[in-house]
């Protein structure tokens, strides 16, 4: 079985980065087809796709968030992270890590993390 686990910060200030790491146990995140995202969910919306991270290490991003998110990954630890700049408070959110296949232009998520909360707020 599969696990995710988000880390991070709880509170971030506004126009600093958010920084999160997912751990992932049970499987590796280098393993074929499989995509490894970050997903959010603000209150009172619905969850918000922001980007993903593949096996072999391409990345790609929402396109309203592409140019202030980073998603990158430590094979050595099996864990990958999301950098997301010049926050706000629209930007709080429960963050969640998950992994997901895509086919026909739809991602379907396999496995999720538990979610981590983060607000943005001086």
């Amino acid at each position: 079985q599969v696990q995710l686990q988000e880390s991070g910060p709880g509170l971030v200030k506004p126009s600093q980065t958010l920084s999160l790491t997912c751990t992932v146990s049970g499987g590796s995140i280098r393993t074929k087809y499989y995509y490894w995202c970050w997903i959010r969910q603000s209150p009172g919306k619905g969850l918000e796709w922001m980007g993903h991270i593949t096996a072999s290490g391409s990345t790609g991003y929402s396109a309203s968030l592409k140019s202030r998110t980073s998603i990158a990954r430590d094979t050595s630890k099996n864990q990958f992270t999301l950098q997301l700049s010049s926050v706000i408070p629209e930007n709080t959110a429960v963050y969640y890590c998950a992994s997901a296949l895509y086919y026909v232009g739809s991602f379907y998520f396999v496995y999720w993390g538990q979610g981590t909360q983060v607000t943005v707020s001086s």
